[in-house]
């Protein structure tokens, strides 16, 4: 990690379909040894498969999904002492963004449907209705939060 300042943030391009950056970010996070094509073509196909289950714009839908994902607290370890405090802090948006869709695409892998294209769309669809692991993993990490309450006065 360079000391002298801190890494400039990449700007992506708008995905061709849809013309969303962050539609871009998940690809990008789904996305194995470089084949773009291939978690184009894997989220593509999720979004048509919720269009058709939901009646309601895809794009849309993946929105309000990653809204009902995105954590607002988390803890962070802070040693204070000899003795390790699990601190709760505010989450900064680029940072609530990247949990939620690095939650979303791991629960959409531990799913049991046949093809990603379909666990994707399936977790899409749970996470909208508020259920689903994805959704459960921002609860817990709340709940863990709320239960640390206590060491907030230990924020920095």
């Amino acid at each position: 990690m360079s000391r002298r300042h801190r890494a400039e943030k990449r700007e992506v391009l708008p995905d061709a379909k849809y013309g969303d950056t962050v539609l871009t970010k998940f690809m990008n996070n789904l996305m194995f040894d470089g084949k773009k094509s291939v978690a184009e073509g894997i989220v593509y196909g999720a979004l048509t498969r919720v269009e058709d289950r939901l009646k309601k714009e895809p794009i849309e839908v993946f929105h309000e999904a990653l809204e009902n994902i995105k954590p607002a607290v988390e803890v962070r370890s802070r040693r204070v002492g000899g003795a390790t405090y699990q601190v709760p802090v505010e989450v900064r948006p680029e940072r609530r963004e990247a949990l939620a869709i690095r939650w979303l695409i791991k629960a959409s892998r531990a799913r049991n449907e046949n093809t990603m294209e379909e666990r994707l769309a399936g977790e899409l669809v749970d996470a909208v209705q508020s259920r689903g692991s994805a959704v459960k993993k921002r609860e817990d990490t709340h709940k863990m939060a709320d239960a640390n309450k206590a060491f907030s006065h230990y924020r920095w």
